[in-house]
C-alpha cells in the first residue's frame, strides 16, 4: 500500500509538471493572444491529447488549477463575440481571440470534464455560466466547431454528475430508462468519491439539478439545446448535422441526469412540441442537416425518454389512484406507492435529502421563478391528451421512414412507453400498438424481429390488452381500409393493411374465430372491406402523375426530354405490362418451344391478380392475401371449443354466393348487344372476379405452404406456434367438400363461354373482353391452388378429371395470360400429383380426356375449339405417342369431318383438324420408327432359339431329354406360348399405328388438291409423316412375318401341336403401294393448282420423298402418263404465257363444293423461279438415289432436255439448281448429259462463244455436223426450247465446268 501511494505521488508530480507549462501558456496568450497566434493551437491540440490519455485519478488534485486559466480563455473569446454585436466595425476595446484558440480551449475544457468531476455546486454554476454564454452564440458569432465544443463540454459535464452515496438522498429518485441507460453510463469509481465534491461543499450535483433551485436553468439548456437543433435544421444544406446530433444527444442526458417527474413535469409540454415539430419535419425533409438519421433517432429517444421519466404508471399512480380500483393494481405497485408517499407529499419535501440541496448559490442562478407544477390528476390527463395528438402526427409517418435505423429506434421508443406508460397514455396505447404491428411487417429483418419480440412480450401478459381492445382496432382498421387503399398514397395503403395483419396474426385464431367465423354478418363485413380494397379500382387510385406514368403510350403522346432521360415512363410501363401479365408476353411458337422445354417456372401460384398493377401493388396485395390466409387458417387451428362452430364451407360460401349470382345472371338473361351495353354485366364481373380471388387465397390460407409463407413474413416461434396445424382439428374431408364446391362452381360453362377478344357477332365495349379474361384467369389459378392444398388427393377425389380438359382447352386460348397461367396450373398439378411432367399428367388421365373429346365432337356447332384443344393436347404438351391407342375413335370421328359434307357445315374447323392430324400423324411416325428395329431385334432372338432347337433335334431322344436346363427351358410349352403372345401384342399395336397412319393420310389427302394455302401445306405434312409411318410398319410386318414362320417352326420340331395361332390373316398388311396409287392423283392435282411457291415446293419435297420410300419402279408409267405436268412447271414464265387450250380445263377434277374451274392468273417472275427451283430440286433428289431413279428412265430425255435448257439459259437465279440436277441425271445416263450440252454448245454461234474448255472435244465437229435447220438439234427434239427464256454461252461454259467437276 505505501508502495502504490509513493507511485501515485510520484505521477501526480509528473502530471503537474506537466501541466504547469500549459497553465502558463494560457495566461501569456490571454495577455496578448495575437503574438502566439500561430504557435497556440498546436500547443493546445497537444494540451488536449495530454489530457486525454492522462489518468483521471492524477487530473482530479489538478481541476481547479487546470480548469482556471481555460475559462478564463473562454470568457475573453466569449466577450469577444459578444462584443461584435454592439457596433459592426468598430473597436469594442476586448482582447479578439481567434476560432482555432477557442475551439482548442473548448477541446480541452471537454477532456478535463470528462476525466473530472466538479467540486461543488458553485463551481457547477459557475461553468453552467460560461457554457450557457457560448451556447447562446449564433452561427453568425461563431464557428460551428465553436458551438459543437460549447454543446459538448456541458454533455461531459453532465455525464460525471453521478448519484452519491447517501442511501437517502433525493438523486436515489431518479429513473433513467432502459435506453439512456448507453449514453449515461460512465466508469466511475464511487467509493473513492463519496459525495463528488470537497469537505467545504458537500452537496449532490444532481440533487441540486433536480431542485426546483435549478428549474430555471435547466429549462433554459432545454430551450438552447432545442433551438440550436432548429435553427440548423431551417438552414438547410448550410446547418450542420454533427450540431443537431449533439444537441439532441446532450438534450437526451440532460433528461436522463434531470431523471425526476417533478422536476421535468414543467418542461415536458414544451419537450414534447418542439420534438413533435422536428420529427414531424423529417418526414418530408430529405437532405440538410434534417437528413442525418441518428439525429432523427437521439430525437425520437429523447422524446420517448421524458415521457417515460414524467408520465410513468409508477410515477402517476398516485395521482391517478381515484380514477383506478386499487383492487386491480398489483400488491408490489400499492407497496411501493407506499414507501414513496413521504416524498411525494407537498408537506414532506423538507426532510434530510432535500435538505442537502439548501445551500447558498448564486442568485443570479437561483432566479426569481421556480419552475415546477403540480401533477394533479386534471395535469396529467390534459397532457396526456396532448401527447396523443403530437404522438399521432408524428408515429405513423416514422414507421414508414426510409431508414431502418430510425424505425429500429422507433420500435425501441414504443416499447418503452407501452411498458411503463401504458396506463396514464391510455388514450395512445392503441395507436402505438398499430404503429408496432405495422413496423412487425417491416422489410428490414432487424426491424420486423425486434417489433415481433416487443408484440410478444406485451401481449403476454394478461391485463395490457383486453380482447375488446383489440376488437376495436381491428374494426376502425378494417373500416379505414378501403378508404386509404382507394385514396392517393399507396404507402399509407400498404402500412395500413401491415397494420391489419400483424394485429391478426397475434390476436390469434381463437380471436377470428370469436368476432368473424362464428358470425356470418362480421365475415361479410370483412370480406366487403377486403373485397373493395382488392377490387379492381384499386388500379386507378395514387396520384395522378403516377396513372399518367402508368397508362400506355399512344400514338400521339412523346415523352419530355427528362422523362425519357430518367427512363420512368418506359420502365413503368414494362412494369405494369408485367405485373398484368405475371410472364413476359412472347410468341406463340416461342411460347411452344418454352413448354416444350419445361422452362416456364417464372410463373408462381398464388398469382397476383391481373388488375393489381402499379409499384406498391405486389407489397399491398401480399399484406391483404395474408389477411385472407389467416382467416382460412383460422379455421383449422381454433381451440377445440370453437372448432364446432368454425367451418370452412361457411366462409367459403359467402363469397361463392357472388359466383352464383353470376352465372344466375348470366343464364336467365339472352344479352344481345342493347342489353350488354345496358347492363351492370362489367361491374358484376369485377366482383366475382374479386370473390374467386379471395377464396383462392383464403382456401390457400389452410395448407402448409401458407404457414411456411407466415414464417418467412414473421419470425416469432411463439407467435407461429400459436398458427400451428394440427392433426384432427379439422378433417381433411371436410377441406376436400369445400374445394370440391368451389370447382363445381368455376366449371359453369356460362362463364367459360364468354367472349374474350374482339371479333365476334356483338359489338361488346373492350372494357368486358378484360374483365373476362381477369375472371378466367383467376379461376384457373384457383384450380393449381387447389391442386397444391390437395395434393395427391386432388386426383383420387375427381378433381383432375373434371378440370384437366378446361387447363388443356385454355392452354391454346387466344389471350396469351390465360395461355401462361394455364401451363403453369398444369405444372403445378404434375408435380403436385406425384408426376415429373405434364405430360405424364395427360397420360395417366387420357381415357377422360379422350371421352371429353369424344363427348364434344359430336357437337361441334357448340364446342368449335375441340381441334385445337386436341392439337394442344398432342403438339405442347407431348403425349400423342403415349395415347396412341386411344386416339382411334376421335381419329375416326375427325375423319368425317374432314370429308366434303364435314368441310362445308364447318369449313372454318378444317385447318384446326388438320393440325390435330398432323400430331397424330407425328406419333405415328415416332411410334413407328422403331417399329422396325424392335421387330427385327425381335426376330434375332427367336431365330437364336430355333437354331438352337433344330441342332438338339438332330440328335437322337435320349440326349435331346438330357440337354442342361437351359436348352430344356426353351423347349417347353409355356416359353413359346409367351413369345407367341409376345409377337401378337407387337402386331396388334403395329396395326394401330398402321391404321391410324392410314387414316391420317385418307383423311388429309384430298385437301391436296384445296385452295387454302394453310390447309394444303397441313395437308402436305401429314400426307410425308403418314407415308414414312406406313412404310415403316411395313418393315415391321416383314420381320414379324419372319418371327412367326421361325415360331411356327419350333413348334413343329417340339411337337407342340396343342400351341396355335389366333391371329388373323395378314394379307391386309400391303399398305404402301395402295396408299401412293390413292395419293398419286391428288399429287398432280397439287402441282397443277399453282395456289403458291410454298405449296409447290413442299409438293415436290414430298412427291420425291414419297418415291424414293416406295421405289421408284412403282411410278414410271405414272411419270410417262402424268409427267408432263409437273415438266409444265420448268417452262413459267410471265413474260412467255401460252392461252390455254380447252382440252385443258377438262382435264381438271372439279370437286363438288366448286363452283368453277380454277383460273391460272398470272404469276410473278420470283415465283415462277421458287417454283422451277423446287421442281430442279425434286429431279435432283430423284436421281441421286438409285431407288428413285428408275422413275425416270422413261422421261428421260425429255427431262434431260427441260433441265439442260434451263441450265443454259439467261436465268441465273436457277443456274444453281439446274446444274445440281444435271449432275444428278448424269448418274443415270452421263452420256445423253454431255451430248446434250454439247448440242446446245453448237447450236449458238461461234463468233460469240469462248474457246473450247477442252481439247478432248475437238473432233466433235466431225462426228457431229451441223444441223441443217434449228429444229434439228437434240435439245430442241427433247423439249429443251420450251423453257421460255433465251440461251447464255456464258452459261454453257459454266455447265460444261460443274460436269467436269
Amino acid at each position: 500500500m505505501e508502495g502504490e501511494g509513493i507511485d501515485d505521488q510520484l505521477t501526480l508530480e509528473r502530471v503537474y509538471a506537466r501541466l504547469k507549462p500549459f497553465s502558463i501558456d494560457l495566461l501569456e496568450l490571454l495577455q496578448n493572444p495575437k503574438r502566439k497566434r500561430s504557435a497556440s493551437a498546436s500547443f493546445l491540440l497537444e494540451m488536449a491529447s495530454f489530457l486525454r490519455c492522462a489518468p483521471a485519478s492524477t487530473l482530479q488534485p489538478c481541476f481547479d488549477y487546470t480548469l482556471f486559466p481555460l475559462l478564463l480563455l473562454l470568457d475573453a473569446a466569449l466577450k469577444c463575440r459578444h462584443g461584435k454585436r454592439v457596433n459592426v466595425g468598430e473597436s469594442t476595446g476586448v482582447l479578439e481571440v481567434s476560432d482555432g484558440i477557442t475551439e482548442g480551449v473548448l477541446t480541452c475544457i471537454e477532456e478535463l470534464l470528462k476525466k473530472c468531476h466538479l467540486n461543488s455546486v458553485n463551481q457547477m454554476v459557475m461553468i453552467l455560466k460560461k457554457l450557457t454564454s457560448g451556447a447562446m452564440l449564433s452561427h453568425t458569432d461563431a464557428s460551428e466547431e465553436f458551438r459543437i465544443g460549447i454543446i459538448r463540454s456541458f454533455k461531459a459535464m453532465l455525464l460525471r454528475m453521478q448519484p452519491c452515496s447517501v442511501s437517502f438522498c433525493v438523486c436515489k429518485r431518479s429513473v433513467i430508462p432502459h435506453t439512456a441507460v448507453e449514453i449515461t453510463h460512465l466508469d466511475f469509481n464511487l467509493a473513492n468519491n463519496k459525495r463528488y465534491g470537497s469537505t467545504d461543499s458537500p452537496g449532490c450535483l444532481l440533487a441540486f439539478l433536480q431542485s426546483p433551485d435549478a428549474s430555471a436553468a435547466v429549462g433554459h439548456w432545454f430551450s438552447l439545446l432545442l433551438q440550436t437543433a432548429e435553427v440548423e435544421a431551417s438552414r438547410g444544406h448550410h446547418g450542420s448535422s454533427v450540431l443537431r446530433k449533439e444537441a439532441f444527444l446532450s438534450l437526451r442526458v440532460l433528461i436522463a441526469k434531470v431523471g425526476t417527474a417533478d422536476a421535468l413535469a414543467f418542461f415536458l409540454p414544451g419537450i414534447v412540441s418542439r420534438i413533435s415539430k422536428a420529427l414531424y419535419v423529417s418526414k418530408s425533409v430529405m437532405s440538410g442537416a434534417s437528413k442525418s438519421s441518428i439525429t432523427v433517432e437521439h430525437a425520437i429517444l429523447g422524446l420517448t425518454e421524458s415521457l417515460i421519466i414524467v408520465l410513468s404508471d409508477k410515477e402517476s399512480f398516485y395521482a391517478l389512484g381515484s380514477s383506478h380500483n386499487m383492487e386491480d393494481a398489483s400488491t408490489e405497485s400499492v407497496l411501493d406507492l407506499l414507501r414513496h408517499m413521504p416524498t411525494s407529499l407537498q408537506n414532506q419535501s423538507k426532510d434530510k435529502g432535500a435538505g442537502l440541496v439548501r445551500q447558498p448559490i448564486m442568485e443570479d442562478m437561483r432566479g426569481s421563478t421556480t419552475f415546477v407544477v403540480k401533477r394533479t390528476k386534471e395535469w396529467i390527463q390534459e397532457t396526456a391528451v396532448n401527447v396523443d395528438k403530437m404522438l399521432s402526427a408524428t408515429f405513423p409517418h416514422l414507421c414508414m421512414h426510409p431508414s431502418e435505423k430510425i424505425r429500429k429506434t422507433l420500435v425501441d421508443g414504443i416499447r418503452e412507453l407501452l411498458s411503463f406508460c401504458s396506463r396514464t397514455l391510455s388514450g395512445s396505447k392503441l395507436l402505438l400498438l398499430e404503429c408496432l404491428c405495422l413496423l412487425a411487417c417491416d422489410d428490414a429483418v432487424t426491424v420486423s424481429e425486434a417489433a415481433q419480440e416487443s408484440l410478444e412480450s406485451l401481449l403476454s401478459g394478461e391485463s395490457f390488452l383486453t380482447e375488446q381492445e383489440i376488437s376495436d382496432i381491428f374494426t376502425r382498421l378494417m373500416e379505414k381500409l378501403p378508404r386509404l387503399v382507394l385514396g392517393s398514397d399507396e404507402t399509407v395503403a400498404v402500412s395500413h393493411a401491415r397494420r391489419l395483419l400483424a394485429l391478426l396474426f397475434y390476436a390469434g385464431p381463437d380471436f377470428l374465430a370469436n368476432h368473424l367465423i362464428s358470425y356470418p354478418t362480421n365475415a361479410t363485413r370483412l370480406f366487403d372491406c377486403i373485397g373493395l380494397s382488392l377490387s379492381p379500382n384499386s388500379q386507378f387510385s395514387g396520384s395522378f402523375d403516377r396513372l399518367m406514368v402508368g397508362k400506355p403510350l399512344s400514338a400521339g403522346y412523346l415523352l419530355s426530354v427528362a422523362e425519357l432521360k430518367a427512363g420512368t415512363g418506359f420502365n413503368s410501363v414494362v412494369d405494369n405490362h408485367r405485373g398484368f401479365a405475371g410472364a413476359p408476353v412472347t410468341e406463340v411458337d416461342c411460347y411452344v418451344q418454352s413448354l416444350g422445354d419445361g422452362s416456364n417456372t417464372s410463373y408462381e401460384l398464388p398469382h397476383l391478380p391481373p388488375w393489381f398493377i402499379g409499384p406498391n401493388s405486389e407489397k399491398l396485395y401480399h399484406a391483404l392475401a395474408g389477411i385472407l390466409r389467416l382467416v382460412g387458417l383460422s379455421t383449422n387451428v381454433c381451440s377445440s371449443d370453437q372448432s364446432g362452430r368454425v367451418n370452412l364451407s361457411i366462409l367459403a360460401d359467402v363469397l361463392l354466393e357472388q359466383f352464383r349470382k353470376l352465372v344466375s345472371e348470366l343464364r336467365t338473361k339472352d344479352f344481345n348487344q342493347e342489353e350488354f351495353h345496358r347492363s351492370s354485366l362489367g361491374q358484376l364481373l369485377r366482383e366475382t372476379s374479386v370473390a374467386v380471388c379471395m377464396l383462392n387465397e383464403m382456401i390457400y390460407g389452410v395448407s402448409n405452404q401458407a404457414v411456411n409463407a407466415s414464417s418467412g413474413f414473421f419470425h416469432s416461434e411463439k407467435g407461429l406456434k400459436i398458427w400451428d396445424v394440427k392433426e384432427g382439428r379439422v378433417g381433411r374431408d371436410q377441406i376436400i367438400q369445400c374445394i370440391g364446391n368451389a370447382l363445381h362452381e368455376y366449371m359453369a360453362q356460362e362463364v367459360w363461354d364468354l367472349p374474350i377478344n374482339e371479333g365476334g357477332e356483338l359489338d361488346l365495349p373492350l372494357y368486358l373482353f378484360r374483365d373476362v379474361k381477369a375472371l378466367h384467369q383467376v379461376i384457373i389459378e384457383g384450380i393449381g391452388i387447389f391442386g397444391m392444398i390437395l395434393g395427391k388427393d386432388f386426383a383420387h377425389s375427381g378433381f383432375v378429371h373434371s378440370s384437366l380438359y378446361l387447363l388443356l382447352r385454355k392452354l391454346i386460348s387466344s389471350c396469351n395470360e390465360i395461355r401462361i397461367t394455364s401451363d403453369a396450373v398444369l405444372q403445378c398439378l404434375s408435380v403436385s400429383s406425384g408426376y415429373i411432367s405434364v405430360g405424364q399428367l395427360v397420360v395417366s388421365n387420357a381415357d377422360y380426356i379422350v371421352d371429353s373429346f369424344c363427348r364434344e365432337l359430336r357437337h361441334l356447332d357448340v364446342n368449335p375449339h375441340v381441334p385445337d384443344v386436341l392439337s394442344s393436347m398432342l403438339s405442347y404438351i407431348g403425349a400423342a405417342h403415349d395415347i396412341l391407342p386411344l386416339l382411334e375413335e376421335p381419329m375416326r370421328a375427325v375423319s368425317v369431318e374432314l370429308e366434303v359434307l364435314g368441310r362445308n357445315k364447318h369449313s372454318h374447323l378444317t385447318v384446326p383438324f388438320l393440325k390435330a392430324v398432323n400430331e397424330i400423324a407425328k406419333a405415328c411416325m415416332r411410334e413407328a420408327n422403331g417399329l422396325p428395329k424392335k421387330a427385327e431385334s425381335f426376330f434375332e432372338i427367336v431365330n437364336s432359339k430355333v437354331c438352337a432347337i433344330q441342332n438338339l433335334a438332330g440328335d437322337n431322344r435320349q440326349k435331346f431329354e438330357i440337354s442342361d436346363g437351359y436348352e430344356k427351358e426353351h423347349t417347353t410349352l409355356e416359353y413359346w406360348e409367351d413369345l407367341m403372345c409376345k409377337l401378337n401384342e407387337t402386331r396388334r399395336y403395329r396395326r394401330i399405328v398402321g391404321s391410324l397412319a392410314g387414316s391420317c393420310m385418307l383423311a388429309a389427302a384430298p385437301l391436296l388438291s384445296s385452295l387454302s394455302e394453310p390447309a394444303c401445306l397441313v395437308s402436305l405434312d401429314i400426307v410425308q409423316n403418314a407415308v414414312a409411318s406406313i412404310a415403316d410398319v411395313e418393315a415391321a410386318f416383314k420381320h414379324e412375318k419372319e418371327t412367326k414362320a421361325g415360331i411356327l417352326k419350333a413348334i413343329d420340331l417340339l411337337l407342340l401341336n396343342e400351341l396355335e395361332d389366333r391371329e388373323e390373316d395378314d394379307s391386309d398388311e400391303n399398305r404402301l403401294l395402295p396408299a401412293m396409287n390413292k395419293l398419286w392423283p391428288y399429287y398432280i392435282i397439287c402441282l397443277k393448282n399453282k395456289m403458291s411457291p410454298a405449296v409447290v415446293k413442299k409438293c415436290t419435297k414430298v412427291l420425291s420423298k414419297s418415291v424414293e420410300i416406295s421405289g421408284g419402279d412403282f411410278f414410271v408409267r405414272r411419270f410417262h402418263t402424268d409427267g408432263p405436268t409437273i415438266w409444265k412447271l420448268l417452262t413459267l414464265s410471265p413474260f412467255n404465257r401460252k392461252p390455254n387450250s380447252s382440252n385443258s380445263d377438262k382435264n381438271l377434277i372439279l370437286l363438288p363444293y366448286r363452283a368453277h374451274p380454277i383460273s391460272e392468273e398470272p404469276m410473278a417472275e420470283v415465283s415462277s423461279q421458287k417454283i422451277q427451283a423446287a421442281v430442279l430440286d425434286m429431279i435432283a433428289d430423284l436421281s441421286f438415289s438409285k431407288r428413285s431413279a428408275v422413275a425416270l428412265e422413261s422421261v428421260l430425255k425429255r427431262v434431260t432436255g427441260l433441265v439442260v435448257g434451263v441450265a443454259c439459259s439467261t436465268m441465273s437465279g436457277l443456274r444453281k439448281n439446274a446444274s445440281n440436277a444435271l449432275v444428278g441425271l448424269s448418274n443415270i445416263d452421263s452420256d445423253l448429259v454431255w451430248l446434250l450440252v454439247a448440242d446446245v454448245y453448237y447450236s449458238l454461234n461461234r463468233t460469240d462463244v469462248p474457246l473450247q474448255p477442252d481439247q478432248g472435244l475437238h473432233g466433235i465437229t466431225d462426228l457431229l455436223p451441223p444441223p441443217a435447220t434449228s429444229r434439228e438439234f437434240l435439245y430442241v427434239q427433247y423439249g429443251g426450247d420450251y423453257v421460255g427464256f433465251d440461251l447464255d454461252p456464258k452459261a454453257v461454259e459454266l455447265v460444261f465446268k460443274s460436269l467436269q467437276e
